[in-house]
């Protein structure tokens, strides 16, 4: 690792960013129900597999996705198609990418044990690593807060925040230990994430002026040992979390304290990814079912979407009104639900 915080890995137009043209797969699985449209887009390289991981939108309609398996961040098209292969650099793994106030993906770069910032123009890749004393930290998922810094988990115990404006990255030990994973900001500011290990929620208090000062106050669930994975907030601020031990999807209200849950549908669910849509619907994925699984609140019933292969394992999803993707990483395929369709 060099020296710098800073490390640059210039990308050859033409050569390591040039789009890989790929095979777009017919969809729509038996039983598919009235109103939405499911489509498959392979997501291997020329090289082989990539091990497609966690999914964000780009904003111009095209979806940045982890390539955990080649080290790479990859960019959809979903128009044609088409892939960007962006190499993270020698043994990267990454694990989660969001969009960025800047319109940049940042990415969770846990081979490299750093922070990595890819230009939506140039694909350039920019690497920040964490603190010595936090090698191997295992990170995980990347969430803004409303002051622009980027907090993100790590499973090896390790909460980190880094400052764009002055390219200041500071991590420190999260409370209890190993487990930190998914991460959310609600739209009233404020950031959570859940632990994995830990079987806990737990609320960052952004606004600590030095890394000495920050504090984390812990929140339990009513369900012992649920394994509580990623967490996501809906438009009111409350948060829904899949347990991956209980195969439940939970929800917290912050404003009065209060807990419900819902067992998923079948025989011993085990639930991993969460996301809430625009419209307050929750999408869940159940690796037992093999299926992204879609829940409304309002009638408290489940729509379950099974994948056409086995084993598709979608870790987790991201979307944007009317359409909701996911990165299936035991077949390297990307899919999008359409819905209202």
């Amino acid at each position: 690792m060099p020296s710098t915080r800073r490390h640059w890995l210039a990308l050859a137009a033409g050569t390591l960013a040039a789009p890989v043209l790929l095979r777009h797969a017919r969809a729509e699985p038996p039983a598919l129900p009235a109103g939405y449209r499911v489509t498959w887009f392979d997501a291997r390289s020329r090289a082989g597999a990539v091990g497609a991981r966690d999914i964000t939108h780009a904003g111009d309609g095209t979806f940045w996705f982890c390539g955990q398996r080649n080290g790479t961040l990859n960019r959809l098209d979903p128009r044609d198609g088409s892939i960007r292969v962006v190499p993270l650099g020698p043994g990267a793994r990454p694990h989660g990418v969001v969009r960025g106030p800047d319109g940049a993906a940042w990415v969770t770069e846990g081979g490299q044990n750093a922070l990595a910032r890819v230009d939506p123009r140039d694909h350039r890749v920019t690497l920040w690593p964490l603190p010595a004393r936090f090698a191997d930290a295992n990170l995980n998922t990347p969430v803004f807060d409303a002051a622009g810094r980027c907090w993100m988990t790590g499973q090896n115990g390790v909460i980190a925040r880094f400052t764009p404006a002055s390219e200041r990255l500071d991590a420190w030990e999260a409370p209890r230990g190993r487990g930190p994973y998914g991460i959310t900001r609600t739209p009233q500011g404020s950031v959570w994430y859940v632990s994995l290990a830990g079987n806990h929620l737990a609320r960052i208090d952004t606004e600590a002026t030095t890394p000495a000062a920050l504090q984390v106050r812990i929140v339990e669930p009513p369900t012992p040992g649920q394994g509580a994975r990623r967490v996501w907030s809906d438009s009111a601020g409350r948060l829904w979390i899949s347990e991956w031990h209980s195969g439940q999807v939970s929800m917290h209200d912050p404003r009065d304290g209060s807990w419900r849950a819902w067992k998923l549908p079948g025989e011993r669910p085990r639930t991993y990814s969460v996301w809430v849509d625009p419209s307050d619907q929750v999408w869940l994925t159940d690796f037992v079912a093999n299926a992204i699984v879609r829940f409304d609140p309002a009638t408290e019933r489940f729509t379950s979407f099974p994948s056409d292969r086995p084993a598709a394992n979608v870790r987790q999803m991201d979307g944007i009104a009317g359409q909701a993707w996911g990165g299936e990483s035991g077949t390297d395929r990307i899919v999008r639900i359409e819905y209202g369709v």
